[in-house]
């Protein structure tokens, strides 16, 4: 693990090379990982979970700015 001091705290970080995308989706190959809200940033990383194969669904209150966009499933 790298420490990275974040802030004035350091924080123990598992790296890319010691936990690598193959074995992220091995390992996660039978959940499902749900992104909660739809505001600036979820669409980017449910997009970008889902094209590195991981099996993602999207949590949004109904009736709030963002939700025809996260119910139609065009970005996911």
């Amino acid at each position: 693990m790298a420490k990275i001091n974040f802030g004035g705290t350091i924080e123990e970080v598992v790296t890319r090379e010691e936990f690598p995308l193959n074995k992220a989706l091995e390992y996660l190959k039978d959940e499902t990982i749900a992104i909660i809200g739809y505001g600036v940033q979820g669409p980017g990383q449910s997009l970008n979970l889902k094209d590195n194969g991981f099996n993602v669904i999207i949590g949004q209150r109904k009736n709030s700015k963002s939700w025809d966009k996260a119910s139609s499933g065009s970005d996911v």
